[in-house]
């Protein structure tokens, strides 16, 4: 199979070597050819993403000298240092970024050719999944129930973790698909497919009469203090945010993992919270508690599945769990409603 890449060059790729000369005289093809495998490529941009090859050994699977073999094989196929190694963390040579563009480019090619040649085949193997704490509490579990009926040879394997983590993981090719929750206006890399399943609204809480049942002001409650999950959660960051543009400091009470851990720690007087509202209705706190009416604070969050734009086999089952996750959450939507 012959694949014409841009410019006066072409590639051929056979069983995972591809081989890229200029359209010189046949002759001096047979003489000089520059050849490169497909894992080769895989490594480079890798190490690229990872900016270490400690970190690009682990999202490939490999070792770290393996990783340095691929690299250097392909630095001497090209006949240029792709990698400027005085520097750390690693960065590209300016050869290296137009190179790292181009293998990016190869990269998408191959992935719709495998997509192209894909059967219809049930999917078997791993799907390696990414879901966010406050999704899994609500959708895991119904999720997970119908992809292992549905998909019988494919084990699905899922972690929790915080968005932006989780999110970085899919990047780096440790994970399959996520689901995680950022902003409505979140932004991704173009290797990524992502489609909200819907927004979550977010509640403040506190313990029930601690405040009189009025609109407050974030400055109103800045004695009281916060009791949120540790760093790196996307309800914290949000809330950061908003106190730094109001010239306000975040004054964390408590910090603690566990939605239902909060919502007690708040019920007896500790400070205020800010829970997902299907989690504050399913919670065996809620009566314990009052939702407090914040004028400047308003907080959203959308439910994001992201995987690669080309998953072969996988996007079926990738897009049963999205569909799995948007309907629990429009149920628990439903049942607030009634």
């Amino acid at each position: 199979m012959r694949i014409f890449l841009a410019g006066e060059a072409c590639a051929h790729i056979d069983t995972g070597i591809i081989e890229r000369t200029n359209l010189a005289p046949r002759s001096a093809l047979i003489k000089s050819p520059l050849i490169m495998k497909i894992d080769e490529i895989d490594a480079y941009v890798t190490v690229i993403r990872c900016q270490s090859l400690q970190q690009a050994a682990l999202s490939l699977g490999l070792t770290q000298p393996a990783i340095t073999r691929r690299l250097q094989n392909f630095e001497e196929a090209l006949g240029v240092e792709l990698l400027d190694r005085n520097t750390r963390p690693l960065k590209a040579t300016a050869t290296g970024r137009i190179v790292y563009e181009q293998c990016r480019v190869i990269q998408r090619e191959l992935d719709v050719l495998r997509e192209i040649v894909a059967t219809d085949t049930p999917p078997v193997g791993m799907l390696r999944l990414g879901v966010a704490q406050t999704i899994a509490d609500i959708a895991l579990t119904d999720a997970m129930r119908g992809l292992k009926s549905a998909y019988p040879d494919l084990q699905a394997r899922a972690s929790t973790g915080w968005g932006s983590q989780l999110l970085q993981r899919v990047e780096q090719g440790e994970l399959d698909a996520a689901a995680i929750l950022l902003p409505s206006n979140k932004t991704f890399d173009e290797i990524l497919s992502a489609r909200s399943l819907g927004r979550i609204k977010l509640a403040v809480v506190a313990q029930k009469g601690m405040l009189k049942k009025r609109t407050h002001t974030l400055a109103e409650c800045q004695s009281i203090g916060w009791v949120l999950n540790p760093d790196g959660c996307g309800f914290r960051d949000g809330l950061q945010r908003t106190l730094t543009g109001l010239g306000l400091a975040l004054k964390l009470n408590l910090e603690t993992l566990g939605t239902e851990l909060q919502l007690q720690l708040v019920a007896d007087g500790n400070g205020l919270g800010l829970v997902p509202l299907p989690l504050l209705h399913a919670s065996a706190h809620a009566d314990a508690l009052d939702i407090v009416s914040i004028s400047d604070f308003k907080p959203l969050i959308d439910i994001w599945l992201v995987h690669p734009r080309v998953l072969g086999k996988l996007q079926q089952p990738v897009e049963r769990l999205g569909a799995a996750i948007e309907r629990q959450f429009k149920e628990a939507r439903a049942q607030r409603a009634a």
